[in-house]
Formats: C-alpha cells, structure tokens, sequence
C-alpha cells in the first residue's frame, strides 16, 4: 500500500505510533492517536498509515501531514484524514502475541474489529489463502488507488520484529519512455534517465533505471548520442534518489531513443517512485509516440 509501515502502542498512559526507522509520528497525527486514546483494551497494532485523497492512497498528502506538528498538525488531520489499515495485532489485554503463530493472531485481530473494539480510523487489511484472490490483487489496475501488491505471510509463523520474515510481491507493469540523461560515462552508461514531455512541451524526469548489464552498456554506448547545448536539462539538478537531497551526477543525452520498461505501481505526481528496470528499446517507435507525462 502506498503509505507508512507503523506500529501503534495503545495502552493505559502511552499511546504512541512509532514508524519503521523508529520515528515518533504521534504528534503528527493527532486524529489517529485521539482514536488510540478512546480504545477500550490496551493494544499493540502492525499496520500501514494512509491518506486518502482524489479517489487513491496518496503518498504526497500522507507526506505533507507528517511534516506538521501541533496546531498545524490538527488541522492537516482535519482537512486530510488518516487511516492505520492493521494487517498485525502484537499485544492485546497486556498479553503479548508476538510467538503466536500469524492465523491466531489474525483471529484475534479480526475479532477486535468484529466487536467494535477498532472501528474508523483503523481498516482491517485484507487477508486470503485464495491464489486466484491473490493474482487480481496483483492486477496493476489497483496501483491506480495505491495498492502496490501484495504480502504473503505464513499462517503458523511468529512475529519476528526486525526482520523480513515476509515476503512482498509488487505488481509491475511495463511502459514507454524517453531517454534524457544517463549516469556513468556516455562510454559506459551506469543507468538511465528517463522522461517524458508535458502538455507545454517541457522534458519532465518520470524514473531512473536499476544498474544496466554489461551488454546494455555497450549497446547503448553505440546509440547513445551527447546532448546538444539546447538540451532541456542543461544546468537542471536532479537529486540522488525519492525524498533526498544529494545531488544525482549524470550526462544529458540527446533525447531520441524510446526506451521500454518494467515499474510497480507507485508513482507520485507523475513519478516513479522506486527505480525502473530497462527493458529494451523501442526502435519501432518515435518520440512523439510517447505518452505526454502524467499518463
């Protein structure tokens, strides 16, 4: 899901939602801890924080409100709402679960909702053993709403905190872009960066691609031609990677070449979030035959 990975501690006193790296989100999501407050049994809760927004789970928005604090906070919470969808429920009535198999503790979890004891804003995620419920999970048609894949969990394993004891199967899906820029030498180019034009004609970043074989760097080194003084990117700054700020050292190339590939669903405001893997290029296809960015 496109959101953050949390764990929400509600008991007597303390209630505090701390994310992955450890991170103290309390403050900044005043509406979810006010509901921790109101709980009727002191709970510890697995799940994945969300805002939604225009019809999807949205990633920027779910940024935007953890930027705030305090007063700021309380109204980001009321202009955009957020959810804590539990897939894991570690602690309930002072007991702790974590050695209990996952098919105990998720019965436990959704007795918690079945009695009300976790209502709005917290969602039960969807959970089946079914394979064909699990392959139209897989559908990229979901990454539209912010559905990235999809966990598979084995029903008789403990809770191992701190280690990936699951496994995530992302949907992919394959597209076109341009490229603009690569890193590395021209003579060897490392990854790719790849583009598409907006509706006013500007040369916008969609992805940077994984590391290229050694046979695609070759291949491209003989294609690949150097950019004009014209280029759309000269003196552009990109930034090493999603939500940092080095700065990303590359060479703009003429953009000319189609380049075909693989992604999972998260994009962000015409984005993609996650490096892309390069596929092939697109020799039968031109530049205008590219879809505009956004699309």
């Amino acid at each position: 899901m496109d959101g953050f990975r949390a764990i929400l501690f509600a008991r007597p006193g303390l209630v505090m939602l701390q994310s992955r790296q450890g991170a103290d989100l309390t403050s900044a999501f005043p509406d979810i801890a006010g509901a921790a407050t109101g709980l009727g049994e002191a709970l510890v809760l697995d799940g994945e924080l969300v805002v939604p927004y225009e019809g999807r789970l949205h990633f920027g928005e779910l940024q935007r409100r953890a930027c705030h604090r305090c007063r700021s906070a309380a109204l980001a919470a009321a202009e955009r709402p957020a959810y804590l969808i539990v897939f894991d429920v570690l602690e309930a009535g002072g007991t702790e679960l974590l050695a209990r198999p996952y098919r105990e503790r998720r019965a436990i979890l959704k007795d918690l909702f079945a009695r009300d004891v976790l209502a709005a804003p917290f969602t039960l995620c969807p959970a089946t053993s079914d394979r064909q419920v699990a392959l139209d999970w897989l559908d990229p048609a979901w990454g539209m709403v912010g559905i990235e894949g999809v966990v598979i969990k084995g029903g008789g394993q403990p809770y191992l905190p701190g280690k990936r004891a699951w496994i995530k199967v992302r949907s992919h899906r394959t597209a076109e872009g341009l490229i603009g820029g690569v890193t590395g030498a021209l003579a060897s180019p490392a990854t790719l960066l790849l583009a598409r034009y907006d509706a006013l004609g500007y040369l916008r970043l969609i992805a940077r691609s994984t590391p290229l074989s050694t046979a695609t760097r070759r291949d491209l080194a003989l294609r690949l031609h150097r950019a004009d003084s014209d280029h759309p990117w000269q003196g552009r700054h990109f930034s090493v990677g999603w939500g940092t700020s080095g700065e990303l050292e590359y060479h703009p190339v003429r953009p000319d070449l189609v380049a075909e590939f693989q992604a999972d669903t998260a994009v962000d405001a015409g984005r993609y979030r996650h490096p892309v893997r390069f596929l092939r290029l697109r020799e039968d296809l031109t530049p205008g035959d590219v879809p505009p960015f956004g699309n």
